[in-house]
């Protein structure tokens, strides 16, 4: 007899601009949908709280419904659902709580309440299997920059190796093309112009890559600061936008591979694993491909479609926790607009205060 199969678990994402559900049974993606308000926001040049929130409100329903459709499901296929609780905008964090809770509630299954970045992490596993025990991981997105040591992701607390000190890259990306008079969102719209620039027109500096410097923190704020004067030089004449896209891409990719494979040589790890939405850069790609086959290690990168934020990577998230029989979300389960990730499963905020009150 077979083994028998563990529940679709339903993931609900709203951290930020995009509604995402996903559906996800044994680590394999059965279907997902996403919608995403970043239009709304492009004239403002970055995401909106508010409109970002209004623009879930519409769009949670028919994203869950349009994820069941695709996989040939219904909503009372679903065993467990998975929503992401923190961290993010809280407005929009809210909705995506509000909707999974009527929809776990309503059909009396189990809610997980899952860290942001666990998801990111966990979304390679539904393109290349599960992670191997250890990996390393670098989260590279708008919010976020941090280099992890991974090991069981539904049991085990995540260790940081190095984080961000201030701007992410994908913030840097952003604010950079602002200066540039590129498009939001930055980072593709960087990654486009670069097609057609010299990654060494410009001697943009490498931050935090000095022999004092902590091996594994990041730093951008120097750079975006260092391509914003830069671009100030060109006030009286024609910016070379693709030279400048290009090398500004190219300091990015640099710093964030050649801290990574470094990592995973010295503490002995074999794999290495890329997310976040920056992990969509052309150049982080195939600069990451490049070093980690130099240095003997594997590279796992999710497919473009699930780099960016997504409900099927939370509903992935969910996956692990259930078969790996955590304990569902309390009732009173709450968000944690700044939540740390420690681990994939977030406790509510009440339950964290009652615990240092004792």
């Amino acid at each position: 007899m077979g083994r028998k199969a563990s529940p679709i678990v339903l993931g609900i994402e709203s951290s930020c601009d995009e509604t995402g559900a996903g559906l996800v049974q044994d680590g394999r993606l059965l279907g997902h949908a996403i919608a995403s308000s970043m239009d709304e926001h492009a004239r403002y040049g970055g995401v909106v709280p508010e409109i970002a929130a209004r623009a879930h409100v519409h769009a949670v329903r028919p994203v869950v419904q349009q994820a069941l459709d695709g996989a040939g499901l219904r909503l009372c296929d679903i065993g467990a659902v998975a929503v992401t609780t923190g961290p993010g905008l809280s407005g929009a964090l809210q909705v995506g709580l509000a909707g999974a809770k009527g929809i776990a509630y309503a059909l009396g299954v189990p809610l997980y309440g899952v860290h942001h970045l666990a998801g990111h992490v966990a979304a390679d596993t539904l393109e290349h299997g599960p992670l191997p025990d250890p990996c390393m991981v670098l989260i590279v997105s708008g919010g976020h920059t941090s280099l992890l040591l991974v090991r069981d992701l539904a049991r085990d607390p995540i260790v940081h190796l190095g984080d961000t000190l201030d701007d992410a890259a994908g913030e840097c990306f952003d604010k950079v093309a602002r200066v540039f008079g590129l498009p939001y969102p930055g980072g593709p719209a960087i990654d486009r112009a670069a097609r057609v620039g010299d990654p060494r027109a410009v001697p943009f500096p490498r931050p935090l890559t000095g022999p004092r410097d902590e091996p594994y923190d990041f730093s951008f704020s120097g750079l975006k600061t260092a391509a914003a004067r830069w671009a100030e030089g060109h006030a009286d004449r024609e910016l070379p936008v693709a030279d400048g896209a290009a090398s500004l891409q190219e300091a990015i990719a640099d710093v964030l591979t050649r801290k990574a494979v470094a990592a995973c040589v010295e503490h002995g790890v074999g794999t290495l694993v890329v997310v976040g939405g920056v992990a969509a850069n052309s150049r982080v790609r195939s600069l990451a491909e490049e070093r980690c086959r130099a240095a003997g290690v594997e590279l796992r990168v999710p497919p473009l479609r699930l780099c960016t934020d997504n409900g099927a990577m939370i509903a992935a998230v969910g996956d692990l926790l259930v078969r790996a029989g955590a304990e569902p979300a309390p009732l009173d389960v709450s968000i944690d607009p700044s939540a740390p990730l420690e681990y994939a499963a977030l406790r509510p905020v009440a339950a964290i205060a009652k615990a240092v009150a004792a």
